[in-house]
């Protein structure tokens, strides 16, 4: 399956469709932008960010728009916010297996795993 993601709105207890999504591919301080995309409704995007074969082992970037997001949902948020732009760095060491990166988020607080 390759590279996949999901966000799950833990404020309101749901999926957090319509959130943007950037990808990027990272070497030392230099990221590349590979894809640029809106959650679906499930939280989700509707396709692997990378199937197995367009995979490689490397390090990357997810890029989510916490505040856009909340604000969206007319969720009143202090200036500045406390979460503007939550990104995620991690590796790519095995481009053969699934790596799946959630992210669990509030407009205070997020957390995230390799998923399956």
């Amino acid at each position: 399956m390759g590279l996949s993601t999901h966000v799950l709105d833990t404020m309101h207890g749901c999926p957090a469709a319509g959130m943007r999504v950037r990808l990027f591919s990272t070497q030392a301080e230099q990221a590349t932008l590979l894809k640029d995309l809106v959650l679906n409704h499930d939280g989700r995007t509707d396709a692997p960010l990378f199937d197995n074969a367009g995979l490689r082992v490397g390090t990357y970037r997810l890029t989510f728009d916490v505040a856009g997001y909340f604000k969206g949902r007319g969720v009143t948020l202090p200036e500045p916010n406390f979460l503007n732009q939550v990104s995620l760095d991690f590796g790519v060491a095995h481009a053969e297996q699934h790596y799946h990166v959630p992210l669990l988020v509030s407009p205070w607080s997020y957390s995230t795993y390799r998923g399956s």
